[in-house]
């Protein structure tokens, strides 16, 4: 064999050793064991204002057989729904079951969500996760698809039916309250009053009406206040709308609260204006825009649901509804508020999905 011959056999044998490390690298991040996770049960199952109890949730090891899973979004514009694309993508890869997942373009597509539902059910899945766009909208189709016999978990948002069969979501009551509470607690009740502009997300989003009765209610005994709410879908093109048409109408706004991507929206919007030094900015929920934002000093604090979390759940509960397991019919992640005291420390693999995860539509 001569010098050139064992030189390519020697290149050729690098690059299949990087190659197949490459490979096996490439779903690390998907192994990672998310359990036991720290969770709140709800004593009275679907019922928010409910008691709760800390519990320790583990998954199944595997599933018994390939179910065939249905999820569905109301969209994948925003790195919310991409974490819990992540969380149901991986969990379903984990445990073994099909996940076909479908998402519907945004809030104000709620006739096409109710027909990728029905269209799914009728070609035949095994069991159905719902990201409701609307808290209502939904209910006469899942009471149909329970009437059948197939599972049904509200996933993150929320739908006012108790004829589902769980429910993998957290109060985004709680979540409101908690942005609402950290800034009230940054002024002195006696203080001068604190104005605020509110973006609480589409209005017939089941989370949205919860998010706004919750920081309402959080920011009512105190010097802050809400001179100005405006709804939206969690676009960034709508919401910089939004906050334009409120900062050309009150000039003497101190805070924008707001939805992940209104917050995202915020920093851009304030540098261009240069109110970035006078005016702050809080989410009620975190992604990874909120989290660089918060990194950086540009945006405040966000409470966290650990939305992969939410995902990974609902994965498991309805797996072991389908095979005839006990499972929680009514549970969500412990929330916590991310600022710049943990924003180095906490677990973002139960938050956000990982660098370089593209949304994943088919697994198995």
């Amino acid at each position: 064999m001569d010098s050139d011959t064992k030189e390519r056999k020697l290149i050729f044998i690098c690059i299949w050793i990087v190659t197949i490390m490459l490979i096996n690298s490439l779903p690390a991040y998907a192994e990672l064991k998310w359990y036991p996770f720290p969770v709140d049960v709800w004593t009275e199952p679907f019922k928010m204002e409910s008691s709760r109890v800390k519990f320790d949730y583990v998954p199944l090891k595997k599933s018994s057989k390939k179910w065939r899973i249905s999820v569905f979004f109301p969209h994948m514009k925003d790195s919310y729904w991409l974490a819990v694309n992540y969380g149901v993508a991986f969990e379903a890869k984990r445990i073994g079951v099909r996940m076909d997942l479908y998402q519907a373009g945004g809030y104000d597509s709620l006739d096409i969500q109710l027909a990728q539902i029905k269209e799914s059910v009728a070609a035949g899945t095994d069991g159905v996760i719902i990201g409701a766009i609307s808290y209502d909208g939904i209910n006469a189709l899942v009471n149909k698809i329970r009437a059948r016999g197939i599972p049904v978990i509200d996933l993150v948002n929320g739908m006012s039916t108790n004829i589902v069969s769980a429910k993998s979501l957290v109060s985004f009551g709680e979540m409101g309250f908690k942005a609402g509470e950290y800034i009230a607690r940054m002024h002195p009740k006696k203080g001068k009053k604190i104005k605020v502009a509110w973006f609480p997300g589409p209005k017939d989003a089941g989370w949205v009406k919860a998010g706004d009765r919750g920081f309402k209610k959080a920011v009512a005994d105190s010097v802050i206040e809400v001179v100005a709410t405006r709804y939206g879908d969690t676009g960034k093109k709508v919401q910089s709308l939004l906050l334009n048409e409120v900062l050309n109408t009150y000039s003497d706004i101190d805070y924008i609260v707001g939805t992940a991507v209104t917050a995202e929206a915020a920093v851009k919007v304030l540098r261009k204006l240069g109110l970035e030094k006078r005016i702050k900015i809080m989410a009620y929920y975190l992604t990874p825009g909120v989290y660089r934002g918060i990194k950086r000093g540009k945006i405040l604090a966000a409470p966290t649901d650990s939305a992969v979390i939410q995902g990974r759940i609902a994965i498991d509960q309805i797996v072991r509804i389908l095979e005839k397991e006990k499972y929680l019919k009514h549970v969500g992640p412990r929330l916590y508020v991310i600022d710049k005291t943990n924003v180095d420390t906490f677990d973002r693999s139960t938050v956000l999905a990982p660098k370089g995860f593209r949304a994943t539509y088919t697994v198995n």
